[in-house]
């Protein structure tokens, strides 16, 4: 699955960037997008944040808007520079989230945006059981991903979206009941909101 088109807006900061504002018309645009994992949440500004799989900085940009520690955290070292140069007041940590270089009880929030349907199966689990690690008793883990559609009009614009973009581990992630794993870890759920048709899901839980 996917095609040529994937491998072009990694490459291409400007191609990325487009592809993802106009995914994002579908909830109101990329500002609305952004915050949607983090409505309803009460962020102090020395609160400690890890932006998790940060890539080129997309969502990082609005973090530092509420929180004066932030961490970004990718595997790719290219996305990281871009990230740099697009955000220079958060830090970045190059590393795997299957194996995050911080100590136990370190981070108030984790957020990841649209990044865990990119993981298997296997790492998905892993990854989850990290972000539990590194969150302080009562910090919140907050998510935007894909979601199985409930309006059946937005599956075409999904599949297509998914065909082209995607590889078959976003197909999966569709499949995954990711509420159960959360729970089956450890975490109490606050908050799970569907949106464009359901082609979106917001989950904010807590340690």
């Amino acid at each position: 699955m996917a095609t040529i088109l994937r491998t072009w807006s990694y490459q291409y900061q400007w191609l990325y960037d487009g592809i993802s504002r106009v995914a994002a018309l579908g909830v109101g645009g990329e500002t609305r997008f952004h915050r949607l994992p983090l409505q309803g949440l009460k962020i102090d500004p020395e609160m400690m944040v890890l932006d998790l799989c940060c890539g080129s900085g997309q969502a990082t940009k609005f973090l530092v808007k509420f929180c004066n520690n932030v961490t970004g955290l990718d595997v790719s070292l290219v996305s990281l520079k871009r990230a740099q140069t697009n955000v220079p007041e958060a830090s970045y940590v190059e590393a795997a989230a299957e194996e995050m270089p911080f100590p136990d009880n370190n981070f108030d929030l984790v957020h990841t945006s649209v990044a865990l349907h990119e993981m298997k199966p296997s790492q998905l689990q892993t990854i989850i059981n990290e972000v539990y690690r590194v969150l302080k008793p009562g910090g919140v883990f907050a998510l935007v991903d894909f979601h199985k559609p409930t309006n059946l009009l937005f599956w075409p614009g999904l599949a297509l979206f998914l065909q082209l973009f995607e590889t078959e581990t976003a197909w999966q992630l569709l499949d995954t009941d990711l509420i159960g794993l959360l729970k089956d870890i450890g975490f109490q759920v606050s908050n799970h909101t569907l949106h464009a048709g359901g082609s979106l899901q917001v989950i904010q839980v807590s340690k």
